[in-house]
């Protein structure tokens, strides 16, 4: 909070001393509605809103341009369990909240900011600094507080620097949240190729296992982590997808130290009616005690398909598959956008256990079969 606080004065003393002509203020926001009801056994039934308001602004100075946005998420939850009784939850935090230096061939963005890379759509070895939900029809996710630079070649390629300070929770598919007031730091690489693109990616941080482990498990040290990563994307007759990434932890720390993530996916758009959009991907994800050993493994598959029904309404269906238990993930959404508001409706028949990689932290109410309606004012 003590660096959100340093960043609005920041925009605030920007304000103060520039041209009141040259400013380009936009004031913007989110209103959403929803309610979920499972009627398996318990019967579950959710009720929530959540409101994103948002100021955004850009001014030119010279060459330089100089942007930023504000924005809080504020929500709750109301959410009766049969035979329970009924429990709210509700939170009031920052959303984005950003100042960015860009020109033509580079951006410079501190401050509370989405960063996320990698071509794979639905189960992400690349998820490491976001939380997007391939069902969330909104694509919600909180963000982290760095420091990111980009610079464009004129060839297309570019590389990124980043710097993260303050990141005290969990983020991405981490299962330990990184010490407390430690910095992490890493870069990305991409280049063109003749048929697409490929890019290498490194992070480094200093993971904290006793902030999630109970008492008697603590280990009393902290974890340095390295994180290696290649993806490659090729657009040919089918747009072509792979991503790898290893994630080493200090030897002797943790058992399983090391884990290794594989992801293989393609799109392809089919000319029938009004062109049906399909996607597919496989994720293999090994832990072991060394590199590229599996003492653990997971081996999840998923397909999503969508169809344009017309200009204003889109009909879309997600499947996703668990070969080790042998379980299926469905969704179905049907949307319908209009100037301002946009609605949804979700249907999902799920295992009793839901545990779709890097979403464990749903509630129970997604697993199961069930509906969820949804409702979107944009201001």
């Amino acid at each position: 909070m003590k660096v959100l606080k340093q960043i609005i004065l920041l925009l605030l003393l920007c304000f103060n001393h520039l041209p009141v002509v040259a400013q380009q203020i936009a004031f913007d926001g989110q209103v959403i509605g929803w309610t979920i009801t499972n009627p398996g056994n318990p019967f579950q039934l959710q009720g929530g809103a959540r409101y994103i308001p948002e100021i955004n602004f850009n001014v030119p100075v010279g060459r330089i341009n100089l942007g930023g946005e504000i924005s809080l998420d504020t929500w709750g939850t109301a959410t009766y369990v049969h035979d329970d009784s009924l429990t709210t939850h509700q939170q009031l935090k920052p959303y984005r909240a950003w100042l960015k230096f860009s020109g033509n061939r580079f951006e410079l963005r501190a401050g509370l900011q989405k960063i996320n890379f990698g071509s794979a759509r639905m189960i992400r070895p690349l998820m490491w600094f976001d939380r997007l939900d391939p069902k969330d029809p909104l694509q919600l996710t909180a963000g982290v507080y760095g420091l990111l630079g980009r610079y464009y070649f004129l060839n297309n390629a570019n590389i990124w620097i980043w710097g993260l300070y303050g990141n005290n929770e969990t983020k991405g598919l981490e299962m330990f949240p990184s010490k407390k007031n430690s910095i992490e730091y890493g870069g990305r690489l991409q280049l063109p190729i003749p048929v697409g693109e490929l890019a290498f990616t490194f992070h480094h941080r200093t993971a904290d296992p006793d902030a999630m482990l109970p008492v008697p498990m603590h280990i009393d040290e902290f974890c340095p982590e390295n994180r290696f990563a290649f993806d490659t994307k090729i657009d040919a007759v089918a747009g072509i997808w792979f991503e790898g990434a290893l994630i080493r932890k200090q030897e002797g720390l943790l058992d399983l130290d090391n884990a290794t993530l594989l992801n293989a996916g393609l799109d392809y758009t089919f000319n029938l009616g009004n062109g049906i959009t399909a996607v597919g991907e496989a994720l293999y994800y090994m832990q072991g005690e060394e590199a590229f050993r599996a003492d653990q493994d997971i081996l999840f598959s998923g397909i999503s398909v969508n169809y344009p029904l017309s200009i204003i309404q889109n009909l879309s269906a997600m499947v996703f598959y668990d070969a080790f238990n042998n379980e299926f993930y469905r969704f179905i959404n049907w949307s319908a956008t209009f100037d301002r508001w946009s609605f949804y409706a979700i249907g999902f028949w799920n295992p009793d256990r839901y545990q779709i990689p890097g979403f464990q932290q749903e509630t129970n109410i997604f697993s199961g079969a069930g509906l969820q309606l949804m409702a979107v004012f944009n201001y």
